[in-house]
């Protein structure tokens, strides 16, 4: 009987696993099977002919569907120590992605998906995208990214299996039944992986299933040059230099051969062919060479990511020494960035004064450039650490007249009301903020400390409430509804509104429990 990712032991088909690695790598290592199957190389058959965008006539996998499963994938991955939760990364990240998903809009498809883009601590070389329209990128590739050039062309060719529905024409070719169990078999694996932390359980799991999955896929190649051509026709229209797609490629088959038979993830999971590469070279050889200037928080961000993907002692000891060789580079760029580096790993090691220092230096560099709103965070940041508390209100009120619609802004100066102890004026704007940015989980949380230093209990554990289901935690956010209907300062009108939201998110977790049961 052929071997099938559907017919799984009962003891791997629990969807609750929370806790399923111990690095977001073993999720992406086993989970890209499931959410990233348009990626994997197929060792042997003939492609299919690809659907056309659009053509949902024989799918099974709704758009709505998949955006759920996105969604809970994404629930899993937020509560993974090595998703880098990280605001001016993931600002950045999701700017970037945006800028570029606005430049084809059709990409979000008929479902008209919110495209959300974040980052994971891995040093390999690569991203992926899962069902529903998030793209991850590893912070190695990151680093590896010699230009916004380089690293549009990954988030675009990413955004591109999306906007084809890659993920989901695949699933879509079975039964509903089969996609529970095949995320009930992904999530039960990690855990089982998360507990056993062996190699040799990994390579179990990645041989036989690799091998079954492999079996069932039969139109990579087709969904790489789909990918390809969305991405490439995105960079074009963005304004970015085309060559990236190849140069990137290029340094990353370099990177295969400086570690002898070890290939990047990538390059794994995205298949190049000599045909693939063809294909690439052409397209770029019709377009005249158009070179694009890069946003100096490219060059902060990057900066960033290198301590950020260890932020241990070594870690931080060895990015200083990093920066320090690449002050000795003497561009305007690489100095500013060196800087900020150095400045950030100074803040995070305690050290203020050195801080501040760095982080004027890397100001003073960047006096010719478009000014970044990444040097008034971490001077903020430095202010509140030392119990500046004024002065980072008065920087934080400023950066936030000066960039409205940034939510690191807005956060920044919402905590710096709070560390003044000027509640009212926290809750009146966190308030505001709660009605235009109603999935803003941060902003929940904040009112919940806004309200907390009034007093106001009942609001306080509303707030909690909120920011609970947001989070996906929802038996959390009724437990909270209880404590705020019980509290002492409970009027009428709060415990009428504990009362209709409770009964919102009763019917939600009974959905949820009774999908749940068919997982088993």
């Amino acid at each position: 009987m052929p071997v099938s990712l559907f017919n799984v032991p009962m003891s791997l088909k629990n969807p609750m696993a929370r806790h399923f690695s111990a690095a977001v790598r073993r999720y992406v290592a086993l989970g890209l099977m499931l959410v990233a199957l348009m990626d994997i190389s197929i060792l042997s058959g003939h492609a299919q002919s690809l659907p056309t965008l659009g053509d949902t006539e024989r799918e099974n996998l709704s758009p709505l569907m998949e955006r759920k499963l996105g969604e809970q994938i994404m629930r899993d991955i937020r509560h993974d120590p090595d998703y880098l939760d990280d605001a001016p990364l993931l600002e950045y990240l999701n700017n970037f992605g945006t800028g570029l998903v606005a430049v084809r809009p059709e990409v979000r498809g008929e479902a008209g998906f919110d495209f959300f883009f974040f980052a994971v601590r891995d040093p390999m070389l690569n991203a992926f995208a899962l069902p529903g329209g998030f793209i991850a990128v590893h912070s190695g590739l990151l680093l590896a990214a010699q230009s916004e050039s380089e690293l549009a062309s990954v988030m675009a060719h990413e955004i591109g299996h999306v906007a084809q529905r890659h993920i989901a024409r695949m699933l879509g070719q079975q039964k509903q039944n089969g996609i529970i169990q095949l995320g009930a078999f992904v999530l039960g694996a990690l855990a089982g992986l998360a507990k056993a932390g062996s190699d040799t359980a990994m390579a179990t799991v990645m041989g036989g299933a690799g091998v079954a999955m492999q079996r069932q896929l039969s139109f990579s190649r087709d969904a790489e040059r789909e990918a390809d051509r969305i991405g490439f026709q995105i960079l074009r229209d963005g304004g970015f230099d085309t060559s990236g797609m190849v140069v990137f490629f290029g340094r990353m088959q370099t990177a295969t051969r400086s570690f002898s038979e070890s290939v990047p993830p990538y390059l794994l999971t995205h298949p190049l062919t000599t045909e693939r590469m063809a294909d690439i070279q052409a397209r770029i050889r019709d377009e005249r060479y158009r070179q694009h200037a890069d946003n100096p928080d490219f060059q902060l961000i990057r900066a960033r990511v290198r301590i950020l993907q260890n932020n241990s002692s070594q870690g931080l000891r060895d990015a200083q020494e990093y920066f320090e060789a690449q002050l000795r580079q003497n561009t305007k760029q690489q100095i500013m960035a060196a800087n900020y580096g150095l400045a950030y790993a100074a803040y995070l090691q305690g050290k203020y004064a050195a801080a501040e220092g760095f982080l004027q230096q890397a100001r003073n560099a960047a006096q010719s450039m478009v000014p970044s709103m990444l040097f008034s965070q971490l001077e903020i940041e430095i202010k509140s650490a030392q119990r500046q508390y004024p002065a980072a209100l008065k920087l934080a009120e400023a950066q936030c007249d000066q960039y409205p619609f940034s939510r690191v802004a807005v956060h920044q100066f919402a905590q710096a009301l709070i560390e003044n102890k000027r509640w009212q004026e926290a809750v009146d704007f966190l308030r505001e903020e709660s009605q235009m940015y109603r999935q803003d989980k941060a902003v929940q949380d904040a009112l919940a400390r806004a309200y907390a230093g009034q007093g106001k209990l009942a609001l306080q554990h509303m707030a909690l409430a909120e920011s609970y289901a947001l989070g996906g935690s929802l038996p959390a956010a009724i437990e909270q509804l209880g404590l705020a209907r019980t509290a002492p300062d409970a009027t009428f009108y709060d415990q009428s509104m504990v009362d209709a939201r409770e009964r919102e998110l009763k019917v939600r977790w009974k959905d949820e429990q009774a999908e749940n049961e068919e997982f088993k």
